[in-house]
């Protein structure tokens, strides 16, 4: 029986794992069949046409490498027959050493073909990576919104990965062995039909075998994998919340559960690796009694029909080679059925719908006063419930709006409308009278600076974090803006200052010191309109009123909307917007809106409740 927690787990990945085209974290174990196969390698094929010329290369060292280990063989025939029964030594030496020859040119084929596939296949997935991320900066907000982070970096990560461990290895295997598997039965034919005949009666036994063992394992494959997932989940979980398992004292109880799921993991991947590595020596084991019966029937042929002992010798030579390409084959199929799966999902990202392009007659915001309309807009997701219902909002150049509400009432959503995130479904919002529909969105984005709740910050100096804002910012401009801000006072206490290094989403400094260098590089950026959404709901309130000043003077003469719920950052608002399942209740100022004791002034009481 599984713990509730393991059951919780099982179904979170069984769910990950389901049929939809997601990927789960251990992509290369998978064995997820792609829904169009033809169709992805032909864009698979598009990608590595790019690199023609190295695969006519690869297509003549292969078939350097293929013949000379198919002559190889075949020499065997003339000399048993014309050096070895005779006695003659001379041309035996001679033999043997055009043989070696032939064997080293194989060797050295080999090497530069792996390498000239590795090649192929890097430059390749680099392509494939690179398109993939270009799509990723012209997607629409709403993808990210609907798209977990887990699932792009699984996609960027493992099938990316299964994808280059097809290109590198399996698809020059499956041209080698189909080719050899040809070559193998050309000769074979053409040295003794009836044995031939013989040999290939095994054969549709052995594919039978194999087809047998993979079909059975893939369920085994597909537990292992959801087994996997859900050890991961949980460990995933237990390391973000430590502070909480520590807190309640769960260690016990997260062991047992870990140990539940663990155990449940070792039992799937013990039965996954055991069926399918039986298939080697079954395989294996069917070689050889096919080599024994072909032995036999090939010296009675000897001995009765005139088949002569260097033929026989050449044949039992292929006759053992035979199974190999069939078991290199079979043992690809998954690795390739992968790859094309993890090649599928990575093409579904590039078959997104990207933002709707600018019209044509798209004009710029140019030196733009500030002034905000919303006239009677109304918006709502993709499941077709309004979200927010005739919004009108009137904001002149220069003054600070505020949005205050509970939680879910439509102010972020407002917010995600000005610098067309989404688009709204009816109504119109202007900037200077200007309808933002008929905006290049860059114009329109780089008039409006955005401090958002949850900080982002990359890796680099803090030097050059402030001026993601505007790149051609000057070192100066950094400062001053880190100055109005509020951040250089402790900038300046760091190792190195402005030059000190981030990592890990400025790991290493608190939430409130993230949060000045993102209300700093707002700053630098120097917009008309500005948007601070719930901007100091992680700083203290200490820190606040330190920087309540700096953001003041960063308002002044700006246009700015004010999402909070604190409300005492908003009680200078020139008007206040309540804000209650997507529509607008209340509106005024804070005096206003306390005297009519209606739902701001409930608001604003129960923070001292």
């Amino acid at each position: 029986m599984m713990s509730d927690s393991n059951e919780k787990y099982q179904a979170k990945n069984n769910a990950r794992l389901a049929p939809a085209g997601l990927p789960g974290k251990h992509g290369h174990l998978s064995i997820e069949k792609p829904k169009n196969s033809r169709l992805v390698i032909i864009r698979l094929w598009r990608y590595l046409s790019r690199q023609r010329a190295l695969l006519f290369l690869v297509l003549f060292l292969l078939l350097i490498n293929i013949g000379s280990t198919l002559l190889g063989s075949y020499l065997l025939r003339p000399i048993i027959n014309n050096y070895i029964i005779p006695r003659n030594i001379p041309g035996l030496i001679s033999m043997i050493l055009l043989l070696a020859g032939i064997y080293i040119i194989g060797a050295i084929t080999g090497i530069y073909l792996n390498r000239l596939m590795i090649v192929i296949a890097q430059k390749t997935i680099s392509a494939i990576r690179t398109d993939v991320f270009s799509k990723l900066q012209i997607l629409p907000l709403k993808f990210f919104d609907s798209t977990s982070h887990g699932e792009l970096m699984s996609r960027f990560t493992n099938d990316m990965d299964n994808v280059s461990d097809a290109l590198n290895t399996s698809i020059l295997q499956l041209f080698t062995s189909a080719i050899t598997l040809t070559g193998i039965f050309t000769l074979m034919v053409y040295i003794s039909p009836l044995l031939t005949v013989v040999t290939l009666i095994v054969v549709p036994f052995m594919l039978w075998v194999a087809s047998a063992i993979i079909k059975k394992s893939k369920g085994f494959f597909a537990n292992q994998q959801i087994a996997l997932g859900a050890v991961d989940g949980y460990i995933e979980e237990m390391i973000t919340g430590q502070k909480v398992v520590k807190v309640f004292c769960f260690e016990a109880v997260a062991e047992d559960d870990f140990e539940k799921l663990n155990f449940d993991l070792r039992d799937k991947a013990t039965k996954a690796q055991l069926y399918s590595g039986v298939m080697q020596p079954i395989i294996q084991n069917l070689n050889t009694i096919n080599f024994a019966l072909t032995a036999t029937v090939g010296g009675l042929l000897a001995i009765f029909s005139g088949l002569d002992l260097g033929g026989l010798a050449a044949f039992l030579q292929y006759s053992r080679q035979f199974g190999r390409p069939v078991n290199e084959i079979s043992s690809q199929y998954n690795t390739l059925q992968g790859a094309l799966a993890g090649a599928e999902r990575i093409f579904q990202i590039m078959d997104e719908i990207p933002e709707v392009a600018d019209a044509a007659a798209a004009v710029q915001l140019v030196n733009i006063k500030g002034d905000v309309r919303f006239n009677e807009v109304t918006f709502g997701y993709d499941n077709g419930i309004a979200v927010l219902k005739e919004i009108a909002i009137i904001a002149k150049a220069g003054q600070k709006i505020a949005l205050v509400g509970s939680t879910g009432a439509g102010k972020t959503t407002i917010m995600n409308l000005l610098p067309r995130f989404y688009d709204i479904w009816s109504g119109l919002i202007t900037i200077d009278g200007i309808d933002i529909m008929k905006v290049q969105r860059s114009s329109l984005r780089k008039s409006l600076a955005i401090v958002l709740q949850d900080t982002h910050l990359f890796t680099g100096s803090v030097m050059e974090n402030i001026r993601y804002g505007r790149l051609e910012a000057s070192d100066e401009e950094v400062v001053a803006a880190a100055t109005l801000s509020g951040a250089d006072s402790f900038i300046q206490r760091l190792p190195k200052g402005y030059q000190t290094l981030l990592q890990n989403d400025g790991g290493n400094l608190s939430q409130g010191q993230r949060q000045l260098l993102n209300i700093a590089r707002a700053t630098v950026s120097r917009p008309s309109i500005l948007i601070l959404d719930e901007a100091t709901s992680s700083i203290d309130t200490r820190t606040e009123q330190f920087i309540q000043k700096g953001l003041d003077q960063l308002m002044n003469g700006r246009t700015s909307f004010i999402v909070a719920h604190r409300l005492s950052t908003v009680r200078n608002a020139d008007e206040i917007l309540v804000l209650e399942s997507g529509e607008i209740i209340e509106r005024g100022n804070h005096k206003e809106l306390l005297e009519k004791k209606g739902r701001y002034y409930q608001l604003y009481q129960g923070q001292f409740e």
